[in-house]
């Protein structure tokens, strides 16, 4: 058999021409032990912190610790796979989440992936979980209010638009409530709301989520899981995770946004048993050192914008449970430091019926009254609410020894016994700013002194009925602009004494 040269040269040149030397270069350690939602990886000397990992299997990781020798990572997935002796190697990357309006209406994990069985997710892009907290020029002062829908707050403890407003309480106080009833509130405002889950029952946020459908606020609400049921590692990184889904939101669509973290306790917690994991040095509470960073660094990405960036807005409602009341423990005293003000549920209150169990002595917001319309920032409407209610709060506990009182203040008791009444609001019932106003200035201005405390929740719901039905030109007036000037007064104290004399008559408006 005689070979052809020419042929062979023409195959060799072919063969050369095509060839693509494509060489996959990768850094790879391996496995010294796994367990618990963390591992220690020998090698990979170069990796960053907070670099994402990747096992053989697939499962990620995220760099927790960088040692001498050795890294810790925390494993952002199944770990009972993960074996010592496994190869895992740097991809280069930071963990992201997408991001994008398409995520307005889903319920995902804390990875992003989508757990409604909806279908996949058409994202805008992807952003990285750990963003650097706006810069001083880059805020401006907040004074745009965020309606809660709340008598208790908007009145009280208002909240702004870029604000940070703990919610803070012993378990079963209502914290969630308050915070759902604000993302309802949401319905015909340009808010988008994100609301993490850390820790919860996954039969707890079904509820949570089916709450918010049937309210129809589904359909500007994102929800981020990472249920009791997850590994430490999601719980840890899901409200970095929600607060990245608002940032875009924010930056990329100059929206306002307002994000409920519920509860960053339980995220210190998962944080805590990842750190003790990877033997970084207990600290008060045996959370590590850097545990009042953990929370710092994500707050404080809650921002008003300055105009040239937009102006958007990132509202954080970060909820913290307390044990038995316990307000000066290491974790709440962290998130009261950070945050511009706090609302405390007091379980006293709560079971005594007081609902919202709203603390007047210790709730604030450092905000104040720039956050509040002007009808509401009224001397006869919130004005003096406060001391008032912290005057009855006095003589309540006065009258409770059984004291004579006099008539002047057995009236001030009345009118306090009352004005707590009217703060009383069922749960998932937001209501509009205006209808606030009408109902606390007619308990502040003495229209309700003389009807039954018995009655005062049935002369609520008829006021508010009868200045819709009748007078719903100088209700819209009030929508359009919300300020009681003397005008507005004079209009809105005329309607409550007739509708008083009516009511107390027995001849009330009847809202069927």
């Amino acid at each position: 058999m005689r070979f052809n040269p020419e042929e062979i040269t023409s195959v060799i040149r072919a063969e050369l021409e095509s060839f693509d030397a494509k060489i996959d270069v990768a850094e790879v350690g391996t496995v010294l032990e796994v367990g618990d939602g963390a591992a220690r990886i020998y090698g990979l000397e170069n990796a960053a912190a907070g670099e994402l990992l990747e096992f053989e299997n697939g499962v990620r990781a995220s760099v927790f610790n960088l040692e001498e020798g050795s890294i810790g990572v925390v494993v952002l997935g199944d770990d009972t796979e993960i074996h010592e002796g496994m190869t895992i190697k740097r991809t280069g990357e930071l963990l992201d989440v997408p991001v994008g309006e398409a995520m307005l209406g889903r319920v995902v994990d804390a990875l992003g992936n989508p757990i409604d069985g909806k279908g996949p997710i058409k994202a805008e892009g992807r952003r990285a979980i750990e963003m650097i907290a706006p810069g001083i020029a880059d805020r401006q002062p907040v004074k745009q209010p965020l309606q809660t829908g709340i008598k208790a707050i908007d009145s009280m403890t208002p909240i702004g638009r870029g604000q940070r407003e703990l919610i803070i309480g012993d378990r079963q106080t209502g914290k969630t409530v308050i915070a759902l009833d604000t993302i309802i509130n949401q319905r015909d405002s340009d808010v988008k709301c994100v609301y993490v889950a850390v820790g919860q029952k996954d039969s707890t946020v079904a509820q949570t989520v089916q709450a918010l459908e049937e309210a129809g606020a589904m359909d500007y609400t994102t929800v981020v899981v990472a249920s009791a049921s997850q590994p430490a590692p999601l719980q840890y990184i899901a409200p970095y995770s929600g607060c990245a889904i608002a940032e875009h939101l924010m930056y990329n669509h100059n929206a306002h946004t307002l994000v409920v973290y519920d509860d960053l306790s339980k995220q210190a917690v998962a944080y805590r048993q990842l750190s003790l994991l990877l033997r970084r040095p207990p600290g008060r509470e045996a959370y590590p050192g850097d545990v009042f960073y953990l929370h710092s660094r994500l707050l404080e990405r809650a921002v008003k914008l300055s105009d040239d960036l937009g102006a958007g807005s990132l509202t954080a409602l970060p909820i913290i449970e307390t044990q038995e009341g316990e307000v000066s423990a290491y974790i709440p005293t962290n998130v009261i430091s950070i945050t511009d003000g706090q609302i405390y549920l007091q379980p006293q209150l709560f079971r005594a019926g007081v609902r919202p169990a709203v603390d007047v002595g210790i709730s604030v917001s450092r905000v104040g009254g720039a956050a509040q319309v002007k009808a509401m920032k009224h001397k006869k409407v919130a004005g003096g609410l406060r001391l008032n209610l912290a005057a009855f709060r006095e003589l309540e506990a006065f009258a409770a020894l059984g004291t004579d009182l006099d008539a002047a203040t057995q009236a001030q008791l009345d009118r306090g016994l009352r004005m707590v009444e009217i703060l009383k609001q069922p749960q998932f019932q937001p209501m509009h700013v205006v209808d606030q106003v009408a109902i606390i200035y007619a308990g502040a201005a003495g229209h309700i002194d003389k009807v039954p405390l018995a009655d005062v929740r049935r002369y609520e719901v008829e006021l508010l009925q009868h200045l819709k039905d009748m007078h719903n030109e100088f209700r819209e007036k009030l929508v359009a602009n919300p300020d009681l000037d003397e005008e507005n007064e004079a209009e809105l104290d005329r309607i409550c004494s007739q509708f008083t004399e009516t009511f107390l008559a027995g001849k009330a408006h009847d809202p069927r």
